[in-house]
């Protein structure tokens, strides 16, 4: 169950992995760094911390847009939301156990095909569904580490940067970095000039996936707790 969940949160951020190839900072708060530098520092700071929130959103090819926003922390803990197709479905991780509460839609999505899906969606509804624990390695999105990989996963995407104007985030200072492909997709990443150089904003435009994504909520506690036994239902045990 988990494999199927998160695989749909890995799709989700492989469309806003793009944008986080780029980075940003002035001179004066960067000691005159370049910008491919300063593109370095910040991708390892931002994978440094020991928690942020990502939420973002990407338009896939055929005009599907999903969205995410996760809290997610190197200890195991995370909650967080992700829709798409019309669906919606939170996600919340305590250690090794992972647990899924989608909508009607979600859950018709991903049981399509299978027999007895209108009387398991029936049943899951409002409920907590409980991930296999043969399947209970983290991945994905609810894995910080996996999931900040892939901002760096193509170094060449943050090689050619340029420095753009100084400008805020949600009230913080940040540097533009900007980026033009030669598909003519243009990234822009805003990077904290401030503190730590966490990249605070990321954007994709002109290419397949245009996308935007806000990284916030650096190193804050991520509350994560497991549900109340009588809101988690086994959907192996429903399906049976």
């Amino acid at each position: 169950m988990k494999k199927v969940i998160l695989a749909a949160v890995s799709v989700s951020l492989g469309a806003t992995a793009l944008v986080g190839c780029g980075g940003g900072g002035s001179d004066e708060a960067f000691d005159g760094k370049s910008a491919d530098t300063i593109a370095a520092d910040a991708i390892k700071a931002t994978r440094d911390a020991k928690s942020l929130r990502i939420a973002g959103k990407a338009q896939q090819p055929g005009g599907n847009e999903i969205g995410i926003d996760f809290h997610v922390d190197d200890q195991d803990h995370c909650t967080g939301t992700m829709t798409g197709r019309g669906a919606k479905a939170d996600v919340l991780q305590v250690g090794q156990s992972v647990y899924v509460r989608g909508d009607e839609k979600f859950w018709q999505n991903t049981l399509k095909g299978k027999p007895g899906t209108e009387e398991v969606v029936k049943q899951v509804q409002g409920k907590w569904v409980a991930s296999d624990p043969a399947q209970s390695g983290t991945e994905g999105m609810c894995d910080k580490q996996a999931a900040l990989a892939m901002l760096d996963s193509d170094k060449s995407e943050r090689k050619g940067m340029k420095k753009g104007e100084t400008t805020e985030v949600d009230g913080k200072p940040a540097l533009i970095l900007e980026k033009k492909q030669k598909n003519g997709e243009k990234i822009t990443m805003y990077v904290a000039t401030e503190g730590e150089p966490y990249v605070l904003k990321a954007v994709s435009e002109g290419g397949e996936t245009p996308s935007e994504t806000v990284l916030s909520d650096y190193n804050k506690k991520v509350d994560a707790q497991k549900p109340a036994a009588e809101d988690v239902v086994d959907l192996e045990k429903i399906n049976a």
